[in-house]
């Protein structure tokens, strides 16, 4: 089935009456909320009391039970920038009550204040550097605390409140942060971007093998601009590959228990050495999830590319399509039609909350190509 649904943070519905009206002006099917978000810094143009929300660090927008992080030094803070004892539940509450169905969205291996609180259980590059943003999936203790984060992030909510789970982060973070003022962009090639976002961390370690001296070939690969060669590379990507698939699937069994049949949508990339929100596919993924969710933001036919490559592996696959600078409006209902041709079923649009109303019609303009456009038919 077809679906069209847009992103928002729990600020975004909390005091805005009018934000419901704005989600059915914009003909969407469903709200992606987020309930577990690492640190930003939102505007919030159309919101009625405020314009911009500073969250300084990783937080559980749900309420953060003692019980359940006893004896943990990894465990998520409230957000003190808002007043609700439980921000996503009372957002969530106030969407249903509008009749709009919800999707959790829940962000797991991404959060730089406890990355600094135990540096060792975040990802190290071949030169010693910590990645603080980036918790590796390599370590039992980041794959508890990401299980334990989702259980708290959907427990408690409303019968029937969801209509489905969106994880991000399920896997390993890289180079790229795409934040804090990133002063990177056009530094590395994608070559040595691929190399500097190999964990060498010990947890990675005790997976490679005896395969030599692995970090003096990635520092090289940065330096020459050459990767790796194939042995090297494929016992890298398939030891990454171990503890992704570990990370999700014991997330899903925790979110399957609490939640049996609300259908789960993976942030994904079909490649498989991709890192960051959307860490790439490992062979087993596809198969363990209801639905791929596949970054589309560039307005070129790569991201068409990327949604042929997800749909070969059997699954509906949800295009991810930014509003937002630096994206042209001009640009994204043909962008649209490219991603629908590929092969997308369902349209996700960032973001609601982020949206000046100026440009509030682009949504329903979207919503309406995806919809009148036909999918490319798959034998």
């Amino acid at each position: 089935m077809v679906t069209v649904s847009a992103h928002a943070y729990p600020w975004d519905v909390l005091g805005d009456p009018a934000f419901v009206g704005r989600v059915w002006e914009a003909g969407l099917d469903a709200v992606t909320l987020a309930v577990s978000y690492h640190s930003t810094r939102a505007a919030t143009p159309q919101h009625p009391h405020r314009r911009l929300v500073d969250a300084r660090y990783t937080a559980l927008y749900r309420p953060v039970r003692p019980s359940a992080w006893a004896g943990r030094r990894l465990a998520p803070l409230a957000p003190d920038w808002l007043t609700e004892p439980d921000p996503a539940g009372e957002a969530i509450a106030a969407l249903t009550a509008a009749g709009i169905p919800v999707n959790a969205w829940v962000v797991l291996a991404h959060n730089s204040r406890l990355g600094l609180l135990a540096p060792e259980l975040t990802v190290l590059n071949c030169y010693g550097e910590r990645y603080p943003y980036a918790l590796c999936p390599s370590h039992p203790e980041v794959r508890e605390h990401c299980v334990t984060l989702a259980v708290e992030a959907l427990r408690g909510l409303p019968a029937g409140a969801l209509r489905g789970v969106s994880l991000e982060s399920a896997g390993p973070l890289g180079a790229s942060h795409f934040g804090c003022h990133e002063k990177t962009d056009g530094a590395y090639s994608p070559t040595a971007l691929r190399a500097l976002s190999v964990c060498c961390c010990s947890g990675c370690r005790q997976s490679w093998g005896d395969v030599g001296d692995v970090t003096g070939r990635l520092r090289a690969a940065v330096e020459r601009d050459e990767w790796l060669p194939e042995p090297l590379a494929a016992a890298l990507l398939a030891a990454r590959q171990l503890s992704t698939d570990l990370l999700r699937r014991e997330v899903l069994a925790a979110v399957r228990q609490l939640l049996p049949g609300v259908p789960v949508t993976l942030h994904a990339h079909p490649d498989p050495w991709a890192t960051g929100p959307s860490p790439g596919l490992t062979p087993a993924a596809p198969a363990e999830v209801d639905a791929l969710l596949v970054p589309c933001w560039p307005t070129t036919p790569a991201s068409a590319d990327l949604v042929r490559s997800a749909a070969e592996f059997g699954r509906p696959v949800d295009a991810y399509v930014t509003v937002l600078p630096p994206a042209d409006p001009a640009e994204l209902p043909a962008h649209v039609r490219r991603l629908r041709a590929a092969g997308a079923e369902r349209l996700s649009l960032y973001h609601l909350g982020l949206l000046p109303a100026r440009q509030q019609p682009l949504l329903a303009e979207l919503a309406e190509v995806f919809r009148d456009h036909p999918a490319v038919q798959r034998s």
